[in-house]
């Protein structure tokens, strides 16, 4: 909070400034403006440099950022989905003493698998295959989602503009967002998001058959991705591409033959790809492994839906998740307080992707524009571009849940397309406050990261946080860590038997997650299950068996006996 305590006065500064003395440093803002302008000219190179300073950035905060510990229980099952696409695999044979293993987000039957989609998982698994850790599967995906953004946004603006918007996504994404501290982040989503606003515009003026190729593909990435969000999201786009195909007359076969029909042949094979995917997975290939576990536990997700009773839960801390405040509570909490959530939705939102510096140029905008002039302010692409963030937003409005900003990281592109269209416009029409905004903003966007990285030095590094701004420090699981670190350099093969306090918070400190290779990991991980723990004992009696306790400080790690 503190470093949002700093980008809120240093945006009120700015609105200060801007009205006391909105002529501040013009010619040096018009020097450097003309610079950056001729540089930015070649739009590949522009791509190129940001991808490369987001990738080159994060290895550079390593000492201050090292590789993540997962702590969220939706780390560990994308962590799972990953190992399983690393070792060849699609899903993994239930083991027979699956019911020691069971966990959040995972699914045990017909198949041991992760119940998200593998999407981000294929990036964690080339992470884990070609450089031997998941985490630089995330750190390629950012790199190439600040590359997607600046591609995109040069498809609907001048060079130089596209090149401003895509480094203040950097910073505001790829430098020490969640997204690359962490393993369920958004930057594959928004990468997808990128991809297909990118080529839309291209299709629209130069019919090529690669633009249409690329604007499937990223349709394909976020249907593997975020599907149920996607949805939202492709809609409006399939829509406005028909529309702008059936309006063209003197091109109509050109559109169908180099538009159309691609687009239409590969979500075709990308459609049968995720139905086969998800043949192995649930056995039913119209049946979603997140389908799956809603239905093997009684998730709720609508505020329409009913409380269904589930006939059978092994365990009691997976009766209390699923039937205790952390569903049941959100769930009398939507249908109780509609607006109060909705409000809290958009804030997670607006704090993550905008926060109060990025706000400026929105609100500068509207309230520059005279009430003859409002409407006029609308172009056809900025009309669209709205039309379609409230489209794809409605699908996290109708959920009982806040949410994470994830769930909307494909809109990325859009949300930094709105807003540069916004600044250019304050920029060249406005009176002198206006122009004044969009030269500061990224200004301060600048100062702001510079002091995030210079933070450390000063003792002023911000604590972990569920509050997810551009700059708050994840939560991390070190302890387990540490308790797995010391199992890992420990001759022998590991049985950690994990024995909590009946008050332990499981959503924030689960520690029962395994590979997916269960017979064969160094450690695995089970929970304690009182005199049952003896068939599982029996069932590894080669293994050293271990008993940890999470809820001492540090967590207790002694030999297990019965």
């Amino acid at each position: 909070m503190g470093f949002l305590a700093i980008e809120l006065c240093l945006a009120a500064s700015c609105l200060a400034v801007a009205q006391i003395r909105p002529q501040l440093a013009d010619s040096w803002f018009t020097r450097v403006e003309q610079r950056f302008s001729i540089f930015a000219t070649k739009r590949g190179r522009a791509v190129v440099i940001v991808a490369m300073l987001a990738l080159g950035t994060r290895i550079a905060l390593l000492p201050q950022l090292p590789i993540p510990y997962p702590k969220v229980t939706d780390e560990f099952s994308y962590l799972l989905l990953s190992d399983t696409l690393a070792h060849g695999r699609l899903a993994n044979p239930t083991h027979p003493m699956w019911i020691h293993f069971e966990t959040f987000q995972v699914n045990w039957r017909p198949t041991y698998a992760s119940m998200y989609y593998p999407g981000y998982g294929l990036f964690l698994a080339l992470g884990q295959v070609v450089m031997g850790h998941p985490f630089w599967g995330v750190w390629l995906s950012s790199g190439l989602m600040c590359g997607a953004i600046c591609w995109a946004l040069q498809g609907w603006m001048p060079p130089a503009w596209a090149f401003l918007g895509a480094l203040l996504a950097f910073i505001r994404l790829a430098t020490f967002s969640y997204w690359v501290d962490s393993y369920w982040g958004g930057t594959v989503a928004a990468l997808a998001g990128a991809v297909i606003l990118g080529a839309l515009p291209r299709i629209r003026r130069h019919h090529r058959t690669r633009n249409s190729v690329l604007l499937a593909l990223g349709l394909t990435l976020l249907a593997g991705t975020r599907p149920y969000e996607g949805l939202f999201f492709s809609v409006p786009v399939l829509v406005a591409l028909v529309f702008w195909a059936a309006r063209n007359e003197p091109g109509k076969n050109i559109s169908i033959r180099h538009v159309l029909l691609p687009v239409s042949l590969i979500m075709a094979l990308a459609l049968i790809a995720l139905g086969y995917y998800f043949w192995r997975v649930t056995g039913n290939p119209f049946n979603t492994p997140y389908q799956v576990n809603m239905r093997t536990y009684g998730l709720l997700y609508f505020p329409w839906e009913k409380v269904r009773t589930i006939p059978e839960f092994h365990h009691d801390f997976i009766r209390s998740f699923y039937r205790g405040p952390s569903v049941e509570g959100w769930y009398s909490f939507a249908r109780q307080h509609p607006l109060k959530l909705q409000f809290l939705k958009a804030l997670v939102v607006w704090l993550f992707y905008f926060g109060p510096l990025l706000t400026l140029p929105w609100v500068a905008w509207l309230f520059t524009r005279s009430k003859a002039t409002l409407r006029a302010s609308f172009s056809p692409a900025l009309s669209f571009l709205l039309v379609l963030c409230f489209v794809t937003y409605a699908s996290c409005m109708v959920t009982i849940y806040i949410g994470q900003p994830h769930y909307v990281a494909h809109l990325s592109a859009a949300f930094y397309i709105i807003m540069l269209l916004m600044m250019r416009d304050l920029y060249r029409a406005s009176p002198p406050p206006g122009r004044f905004l969009a030269r500061a903003v990224p200004l301060v966007s600048v100062a702001l990261l510079v002091a995030r990285i210079v933070a450390p030095a000063l003792h002023l590094t911000p604590k972990a946080s569920w509050t997810r701004t551009w700059c708050s420090q994840d939560e991390q699981n070190f302890e387990r860590a540490r308790v797995f670190d010391q199992l890992e350099h420990t001759p022998g093969q590991h049985l950690v038997i994990v024995r909590y306090r009946p008050n332990h918070d499981f959503i924030l400190d689960e520690w029962v997650y395994n590979n997916a290779d269960i017979d064969g990991s160094k450690v695995i991980w089970a929970r304690d299950m009182g005199p049952q723990n003896s068939e599982l004992l029996q069932y590894f009696h080669a293994r050293r068996a271990w008993l940890v306790e999470p809820d001492y400080n540090p967590a207790k790690l002694s030999p297990y006996a019965e």
